[in-house]
């Protein structure tokens, strides 16, 4: 297995030296991919609406096209997030980027339900390939006198792509007469010159033994890390579940709650909610970790009622209120998680670490999501939301406790 990567590691060709971007650039290159992965994956999103109109596929099916992704993503993390432990970030996140611009060929020749699918299961292998070994390189790469920048980085990148994604094609289907080519084919050549780029980033893990095993199927937690990730998993679970319900049923919800059929509106709610996110980070970043994870926590319970309070007035300014709050709470609560784990982990755990707190992630990012998505039929639109929004508050009313106590006793402690 070693031998089919070589190619991609300075230390395997002692005859050749190869030219690597200057570390400054090729931090700002990895943090950039890490945004374009996110990007990619809330792009289709306001699409959605227009493919179900087109194709006529049932509000269910959306949300399955919608899940699909997110497992993908988790069965290839579950597999793959230690790859790049045993033969380097460089040629994992390659052949991600080439698997992404393939999946951005696919929607472009999709033209039903089967083919939006098929490309959406491909967009996970990738981005769940590239995740764990792309947040460890950016990690890596940070200017080591301010490593807790990468971590920073590392968390908002996914948080700000996501943002950008979902306005960005949000504005391309209202403003746009051909939203798809454009969005998906300029994509498609990103991906494609990013993969280019990647190969002259220098490498940060040095390749070991045990590459074939790390494919076995496994989730696993470096023993430093455990403690930590345990309090954490209901944090991961509140926040990423909150996106999947944006995702998946917002734009349904906009369209027969609100009345709003408006691609750059559904783009919009997605936008506030991790863009938002993507700066509350910075805001909160004197305080300690758990502090930001609790606050992060109790905004996501308040800004979860300003939503519920929004359907039963179908007020549209109450909702994009209670998605500014809840984005708070979304964008620093995630963040904190990552600033207190990826210190506790080594640079050959890393990989694995990133990979396990993806998959608590995507775990909950999709199966919520798709189990609304089927209850919609039975129980209609509106009360499916509601019931999805008050088990995400009562979630993150319990993470706001724990995070809190958490920091308690990091106090104590010093």
């Amino acid at each position: 297995m070693l031998d089919i990567f070589s190619r991609f590691h300075p230390t395997t060709r002692r005859s050749v030296t190869p030219w690597r971007l200057p570390s400054n650039l090729a931090f700002g290159l990895l943090a950039t991919v890490l945004f374009a992965f996110f990007f990619a994956a809330s792009a289709p999103s306001p699409l959605f609406v227009v493919f179900q109109h087109a194709w006529g596929f049932s509000s269910s099916m959306l949300t399955v096209a919608f899940a699909v992704y997110a497992l993908a993503l988790m069965l290839s993390l579950v597999v793959a997030g230690s790859l790049s432990d045993h033969i380097g970030r460089r040629p994992v996140v390659f052949a991600a980027l080439v698997l992404q611009a393939v999946a951005m060929g696919m929607f472009l020749l999709a033209r039903g339900i089967g083919g939006l699918i098929a490309a959406r299961i491909v967009q996970g292998v990738a981005t769940g390939i590239a995740s764990g070994a792309l947040s460890a390189a950016v990690v890596e790469a940070a200017p080591a006198a301010r490593k807790r920048l990468g971590a920073l980085v590392g968390s908002v990148a996914p948080l700000a792509g996501l943002a950008v994604g979902a306005l960005a094609t949000g504005a391309a289907v209202r403003f746009g007469s051909q939203p798809v080519p454009w969005v998906f084919g300029l994509m498609g050549l990103c991906f494609a010159l990013g993969a280019v780029l990647v190969l002259f980033v220098p490498e940060s893990v040095s390749p070991r033994a045990g590459a074939l095993a790390s494919l076995v199927p496994r989730v696993s937690v470096p023993a430093a890390a455990r403690t930590a990730f345990v309090r954490a998993v209901p944090v991961l679970v509140t926040v990423w579940a909150l996106g999947g319900l944006f995702l998946s049923l917002v734009p349904s919800l906009l369209l027969h709650v609100f009345e709003v059929d408006n691609g750059l509106v559904n783009g919009l709610a997605i936008a506030v909610l991790s863009g938002v996110g993507a700066v509350a980070p910075t805001l909160l970043g004197r305080l300690s970790p758990a502090r930001i994870a609790a606050i992060g926590m109790a905004a996501i319970a308040l800004g979860l009622g300003l939503l519920l309070g929004a359907i039963g007035t179908r007020s549209l300014g109450l909702f994009f209120a209670g998605t500014a709050v809840a984005g708070i709470g979304f964008g620093a609560a995630f963040s904190a998680t990552i600033q207190t784990l990826a210190p506790l982990a080594q640079p050959g755990e890393r990989g694995e670490l990133f990979a396990a707190i993806f998959v608590a992630s995507y775990l909950a990012f999709s199966l919520p999501a798709m189990v609304a998505g089927f209850l919609v039929a039975p129980f209609g639109l509106l009360a499916t939301v509601r019931g999805y929004a008050v088990l995400l508050l009562a979630l993150a009313v319990v993470g706001a406790m724990l995070q809190g106590a958490a920091g308690r006793d990091g106090r104590r402690s010093l």
